[in-house]
């Protein structure tokens, strides 16, 4: 086989064996058995700080990262973050549930979403999260007012939609005008909610949020959306007399699924990202708010690979292959979804020619359950063979379901010479623990 699969440098082939973060695939799945999460502890720190690093040398020390914690919630997650000195983008009480779990500072935390409830609102006031940021108008006044019975003042970001295209899958763009997410600036309606918020006397109103999609390669969508959100900022301040003091550009740069996409380097777009933003701060005539980020994908995505066993492989005269798996959509269902693209290995047999293009499918009992199609394998490849697909530490364990009354795999860290289960092996017994 080619090398196309060396997607990064925690990868690499021994005897024909796949390695990844320096161990043996071969013998960490004959040790805890597939399917089987893998996430190395070294480059999620190293992801981490990149984003640190180039931030506060860019931005200052006045501005960080935010984990997007959706990309992969556990508690180990939070202690790596916590102690590489980022903040959590968290969007649900499970996920500030699990942050507290891992002691995790939650003055720290930015709690998103575009439909808190009452319930949610006060489980985060009770459990001290910082920031709150605010979807829509009727967000606010639940605010307020639960603020209000508690006797604190609750601060906040507003959601702001900028109206941009970022041209990536249209189920993972959040910024158009027409978005579920955050109110329109183009509409008027941005302007409209600012006032209304900083009317409420039980919030702080710190400053905005925007998000424009997911998988960008450059700093493009980024400029673009700095620009409209800074000429919001002057609009407010010469409207309303309010300037704020954080501008949160969210989250977004792409890693690589397969080789054809580019290697980027986080510092330099975030160093063109800042020469942007504080030349266009200089002529509008404002203070240059401190900034967030929220990488999620970046942090976590290419530490991540999932091993599986092969079961079946079916071969249709004249027509296809499959190669059947023991895993499926319950533990990676993003083709399913978006048609995602992956790059995936025979782990085991690396060294040898891939003469036979197949599907690589599921266990489930639903004819959408593919993994990947159209993949080169050896035509050797049989009930036993070790698969590895690359960069699954995103959307892979934190959309896993339990579909077809499935167990979960197992998350396992690798760190140097060390190996530790950071999320156990889901057991039958688990399925049922809450059936009455």
């Amino acid at each position: 086989m080619s090398n196309s699969y060396i997607l990064t440098d925690n990868l690499s082939v021994k005897d024909g064996v796949l390695f990844f973060g320096g161990r043996s695939t071969k013998e960490l799945a004959e040790k805890y058995g597939t399917p089987l999460y893998l996430m190395d502890e070294k480059r999620i720190r190293q992801n981490c700080c990149e984003y640190r690093d180039a931030l506060k040398e860019f931005f200052g020390d006045d501005s960080c990262a935010l984990y997007a914690s959706k990309a992969a919630s556990f508690v180990g997650i939070y202690r790596i973050i916590s102690q590489e000195g980022l903040g959590a983008d968290v969007v649900s009480s499970g996920e500030i549930h699990t942050a507290l779990k891992a002691g995790f500072p939650m003055e720290n935390a930015y709690f998103q979403g575009n439909n808190k409830t009452d319930w949610d609102i006060a489980y985060a006031m009770d459990n001290g999260v910082g920031y709150f940021v605010c979807d829509n108008v009727e967000e606010v006044d639940a605010i307020d007012k639960i603020a209000a019975e508690k006797g604190l003042k609750q601060k906040i970001l507003l959601r702001l939609t900028p109206g941009i295209d970022p041209h990536t899958y249209d189920e993972v763009c959040t910024g158009k005008v027409d978005s579920k997410f955050g109110t329109a600036i183009e509409t008027g309606q941005a302007m409209e909610i600012t006032a209304h918020a900083l009317s409420k006397p039980n919030i702080i109103l710190c400053g905005f949020h925007c998000h424009v999609g997911s998988m960008v390669f450059d700093s493009d969508v980024f400029l673009r959306s700095a620009e409209i959100m800074l000429q919001f900022i002057s609009d407010v301040k010469n409207k309303l007399g309010f300037e704020a003091g954080i501008l949160d550009l969210g989250g977004g740069y792409g890693v690589r699924y397969v080789s054809s996409q580019p290697v980027i380097s986080i510092r330099e777009n975030i160093k063109e990202v800042a020469k942007f933003i504080k030349a266009k701060c200089s002529e509008l005539g404002i203070s240059r708010p401190s900034i967030r980020l929220e990488p999620g994908r970046s942090i976590v995505a290419d530490a991540g690979i999932t091993l599986y066993t092969v079961g079946t492989v079916k071969k249709i005269t004249d027509y296809k292959n499959y190669v059947s798996i023991d895993g499926g959509m319950t533990d990676n269902p993003r083709y399913a979804l978006y048609e995602s693209k992956y790059t995936v290995v025979p782990a085991d047999k690396t060294d040898e020619p891939a003469t036979m293009e197949c599907d690589l499918v599921g266990r489930c009992c639903e004819s959408g359950d593919i993994i990947q199609p159209k993949v080169m394998f050896p035509g050797s490849v049989c009930r036993g063979d070790l698969v590895a697909v690359l960069t699954t530490g995103a959307y892979n364990y934190s959309m896993a379901s339990n579909y077809n009354r499935i167990p979960r795999p197992p998350v396992v860290m690798v760190n140097g010479d060390e190996d530790y289960i950071a999320v156990k092996r889901e057991s039958l017994e688990d399925l049922t623990l809450n059936d009455i």
